[in-house]
């Protein structure tokens, strides 16, 4: 006579946690407060009616951001999973929309690491104004080494190359130590720093010859472009993309944290604090625009401009042109706040990625960070390191924020919302642990609010792309359609295909205890029911 044996249980074991709630703030601020805090928003509040932007900026903060980041925490927190450990957790068929957050976190992780890697360069090349008298020039011929056609050109730049190397290592390292050792330490250390440095920055700003009229070009309000709708789209968009919601940051930091968490508490801090730094960069950034505009013998609006032409083209100019001694000093400031800024944000894009392989795998973080971080390091280099890497960056970081951030965002709040009708239990898990209630008006902003002004946004952008006269940035269609709409679509599908793969035995599914889990419909069970009656109890503060 035979006999089956069943198999062993699989030993529960707990998620890795923050040291504290303000570690997990620190490193949620880490992550909100990037490049796009410091070379993006002075343009945008600039463009979109000076002092009068603050207005809708605080509408769009109120009502989309904030709710947003709430909805992040709730779902991090409440399933203790990353993106697709939470979503699978959540409904089995939504799994997809946690792979295809995690998607979008590898390409923006492996271009960031070269924006990274030239501010690490100009750190020192502020010492030397090694750039002379064309920025211009240098940047793009000289440093970039651009090509002059968008091509697969795999020429690897030395001096791209080496800093970008080291800031895989120093990242890969933060991210191998682990979420309490590794990634609490790193943001507990470095928003500290950064905030002191740009503190410093815009001090010496201020203290420059035209920096106040560079200050009345920004806060100057034209109330009139409060009746522009392209205004309001641009103050969602701003906040949208600046506090790291949407694509699977906040989730997977969420799910590090203790069971009795203060999360609305949390989130109005880590909101708020966003919106703070972004101020102060418009405040430091126009006063050195200020200074250059009246060293030049020009107005404001002729040398305003964002991104990498602001840090890498019109900074070193101001740099070249300030006081005698302040230069190097300017210099290494701001691209030391760059730096710092860009690095914390850059853990979190990453362990978006690395948190749901350990969690679908069940490997150790070691295992993970030593095999799928190594190679997302191989390919970021032999990608963005080379002398085409600035136009792929370019097409990247347009595509994958317009057309993949965006769409991810918003099919992830109509399938929570609509189709799972799952918004309630959402609400409840937030009230059940936080300082304060979220009731109606919270479902109103994140059920009809938020899906209008995502969809909007996209829609407005695909209309834009698809009628103007050209492809975006004048670059060739095969590159467009590879690169960008072509990476777009293959970022879903290859979502779709890893949710079909099955989660491995001791994967954090089947071994990872969860004090946050209980049924999600009452009549599951009799325990469900308990779990609904739980649900409707008094609120805990913390």
């Amino acid at each position: 006579m035979s006999s089956q044996t069943a198999p062993a249980p699989v030993k529960s074991h707990e998620r890795e946690a923050f040291g504290g709630r303000w570690i997990f703030i620190l490193a949620a601020m880490g992550s909100a407060i990037g490049l796009g805090n410091i070379w993006r928003f002075p343009y945008i509040a600039y463009e979109n009616g000076g002092g009068a932007f603050i207005i809708p900026y605080l509408v769009a903060l109120l009502s989309a951001g904030i709710p947003l980041l709430f909805f992040d925490y709730a779902i991090g927190h409440r399933f203790k999973g990353s993106p697709p450990l939470a979503f699978r957790r959540l409904a089995k068929w939504t799994e997809t929309i946690g792979w295809w957050k995690a998607m979008i976190c590898v390409v923006i992780g492996l271009y960031y690491a070269a924006i990274l890697g030239w501010a690490a360069s100009y750190i020192f090349f502020s010492s030397t104004e090694a750039w002379g008298d064309d920025a211009n020039a240098f940047f793009f011929e000289e440093y970039l080494q651009m090509s002059d056609t968008p091509s697969l050109d795999f020429t690897i730049v030395p001096g791209v190359f080496w800093p970008m190397l080291a800031i895989w290592v120093a990242v890969l390292i933060v991210l191998g130590l682990g979420v309490r050792r590794g990634i609490g330490i790193a943001s507990a250390i470095g928003i500290p720093i950064l905030v002191v440095m740009f503190l410093v920055l815009v001090g010496i700003a201020l203290t420059l010859d035209g920096a106040f009229s560079g200050l009345d070009a920004l806060f100057t309000p034209n109330w009139a472009a409060l009746l522009d709708p392209g205004v309001w789209i641009a103050a969602y968009g701003q906040i949208f993309f600046s506090l790291s919601v949407g694509f699977g940051i906040m989730i997977t930091y969420s799910s590090y944290l203790k069971k009795r968490t203060n999360l609305t508490g949390s989130g109005m801090v880590v909101g708020f604090s966003n919106s703070g730094f972004e101020i102060l960069a418009g405040i430091g950034v126009f006063s050195a625009l200020g200074f250059m505009a009246q060293s030049a013998g020009v107005e404001v609006g002729e040398v305003v401009t964002s991104g990498i032409g602001l840090a890498f083209v019109a900074f070193p100019e101001i740099i070249s042109q300030a006081p005698l001694g302040l230069g190097p000093v300017i210099g290494i400031l701001f691209f030391g706040s760059l730096l710092f800024a860009g690095f914390t944000s850059m853990i979190s894009i990453l362990e978006v990625t690395l948190s749901a392989i350990k969690d679908k795998t069940g490997w150790s973080r070691v295992t993970v960070v030593s095999t799928f971080g190594v190679g997302l390091a191989l390919l970021s280099l032999v990608g963005f390191g080379t002398t085409s890497g600035i136009h792929l960056l370019d097409v990247s970081d347009y595509f994958v924020n317009q057309f993949g951030i965006v769409a991810a965002a918003l099919v992830a709040v109509v399938a929570v919302s609509w189709l799972l009708r799952r918004l309630d239990r959402i609400v409840t898990h937030l009230n059940k642990v936080s300082s304060f209630r979220l009731g109606t008006i919270y479902k109103i902003l994140i059920g009809l609010v938020l899906p209008i002004v995502l969809a909007y946004t996209l829609v407005l952008e695909f209309i834009g792309q698809m009628t103007a006269d050209e492809p975006y940035g004048g670059l060739p269609n095969w590159y467009i359609n590879t690169f960008g709409w072509g990476m777009a679509v293959s970022l879903i599908v290859i979502g779709f295909i890893l949710s079909l793969l099955p989660w491995a035995k001791d994967s954090a599914l089947h071994a990872e205890h969860s004090e946050n889990e209980y049924p999600l419909d009452a009549s599951d069970s009799m325990q469900g029911k308990h779990a609904a009656a739980d649900e409707s109890g008094q609120e805990v503060k913390s």
